[in-house]
């Protein structure tokens, strides 16, 4: 390992806390999110000449793992492998099982929002990345992220006050 690579590796790990967040935003399941970012982290390991120092290396990132998502999209469509989260059945009947309730919830009217708004919301509301930052980490102009952010918003109220009225 070179002495240059050992900054990246130090600035990558500090990073894991941020990129399992946006992993587990976009999948919901804990065990592909991990996946998720160990395939993000591997690609950035092995791609690292790529990266351009004094760039943000947290965008770089966001897309690496923004790419290696939509490619396993892809590979489940061309699979025909649905998962469902085994989440959905933890902690029945304990003290936490509201606070859990709410999160499924979240996790389901997060579900039923297309892939791109499940993106933007991972980045902008989960994270807490800037506009501008999430629109370079989804190569989006700023008023596209802003306009997918303002629907899935307004997808999400809609949702949660469907779920709230049925329950």
């Amino acid at each position: 390992m070179t002495y240059a690579a050992k900054p990246l590796h130090g600035e990558i790990a500090a990073l894991l806390p941020r990129l399992r967040r946006f992993a587990r935003s976009i999948v919901y399941n804990g065990e592909d999110a991990d996946d998720l970012v160990q395939v993000a982290v591997e690609r950035a390991l092995n791609r690292s000449a790529q990266w351009e120092p004094g760039t943000r290396l947290d965008s770089w990132m966001f897309r690496i793992m923004k790419n290696a998502w939509i490619d396993e999209v892809r590979s489940r469509i061309r699979r025909d492998n649905i998962f469902a989260p085994e989440e959905a059945g933890e902690h029945v009947g304990d003290g936490f099982a509201e606070a859990h309730q709410q999160r499924l919830a979240i996790q389901k009217a997060i579900s039923l929002l297309s892939e791109d708004h499940r993106m933007v919301v991972g980045l902008v509301l989960v994270d807490g990345m800037a506009y501008q930052e999430a629109a370079d980490v989804l190569e989006l102009p700023v008023g596209t992220l802003m306009s997918r952010l303002a629907r899935a918003r307004s997808a999400l109220q809609a949702s949660l006050s469907d779920q709230a009225r049925t329950a």
